[in-house]
């Protein structure tokens, strides 16, 4: 298992420069009188492809040499890092080839094949997901870029906190979400070489809670089949994105329903963001555990905003 370094981090970054967004960061006065800290939200919803998975498609992508790339890649992918290796892809002007569960919001799979990739569809959960994809591998021979466990999609998602680091100095604390963990590893990578002080915090929802009782436990568990509004965070922790997490985080937070709900309607009213339901659970874990954040500065990382406008969770 390679372990991506810090240089790792700089090369992506020089690679990926022109397929990305330099994202902006966004405050609120009100969000700061709400939570008794100060938030600084990095705003990858306005990334390309609408998804920080951009940042570690792309990267991925322009790494391979000219024989690789000339199979394609292929994935599986609930929806964001399908939809961001198929522009990635597009970009290079190769095939990509995504499994998605059957489930997943239509927006993202228009998405995907937007981007000129082609969706393949499997039941919703990990062993299906798995399995129609080991046929998609035999039938292209396409390069597989994990969503999260792969070194070069993690160096490429660690671009999102360099940027945030150089954005907004002083940051006490970073909260992003964590699913498979490739955004919660990036920044791990990142901030222990530039910013050792600042504390990680990992947020997920209650009822896909298997990364936080992994922390708890010591040890991987992986559910097979979670059910959250939050469809981005339902994929296990794997073994690269474990080393991150025992590591160099500092706590997972959780967050119901009902909450990630709360909080996702509260970013639309009071700051005109679009973010996904998954995006949601940073601000929902901060503004339930205000006690662990008053009085700091704090990032915040809005994830995605490839939202399904025909099925919002409030309707």
């Amino acid at each position: 298992m390679y372990i991506p370094t810090f240089d790792d981090v700089l090369a992506a970054h020089d690679r990926i420069k022109p397929h990305i967004h330099l994202t902006p960061v966004l405050t609120s006065r009100m969000m700061n009188e709400l939570t008794g800290a100060e938030l600084f939200f990095k705003c990858e919803n306005l990334q390309k492809a609408g998804a920080f998975k951009a940042r570690g498609a792309s990267n991925a992508v322009f790494s391979l040499t000219d024989a690789q790339a000339a199979k394609g890649v292929a994935t599986h992918s609930s929806g964001n890092h399908g939809t961001c290796l198929s522009y990635a892809a597009g970009r290079r002007g190769i095939p990509c080839t995504v499994v998605m569960p059957r489930t997943a919001p239509q927006a993202k799979k228009d998405a995907v094949k937007g981007y000129g990739g082609r969706v393949v569809e499997c039941e919703p959960s990990t062993t299906s997901r798995e399995a129609v994809f080991a046929e998609v591998v035999k039938e292209t021979g396409a390069e597989f870029v994990h969503p999260y466990n792969d070194h070069r999609v993690i160096a490429g998602q660690a671009t999102c906190s360099k940027e945030l680091i150089e954005q907004v100095s002083g940051l006490d604390a970073v909260v992003a979400p964590i699913g498979g963990g490739g955004m919660v590893s990036g920044t791990c990578l990142t901030l222990s070489k530039l910013a050792p002080q600042v504390k990680i915090y990992a947020a997920e929802p209650e009822q896909a809670d298997d990364a936080y009782r992994s922390f708890k436990a010591g040890h991987i568990i992986a559910d097979d089949a979670p059910n959250t509004i939050a469809d981005g965070l339902k994929v296990p922790l794997k073994e690269l994105t474990w080393h991150f997490v025992r590591n160099h985080v500092t706590d997972i937070l959780t967050a119901s329903e009902d909450e990630i709900i709360e909080a996702m309607k509260l970013t639309w009213k009071r700051m005109k963001i679009v973010m996904e339901p998954s995006c949601a659970v940073p601000l929902a874990t901060i503004i339930k555990n205000k006690h662990v954040f008053a009085g700091k500065r704090v990032g915040v990382i809005i994830t995605g905003g490839n939202v399904d406008l025909d099925k919002l969770p409030w309707q």
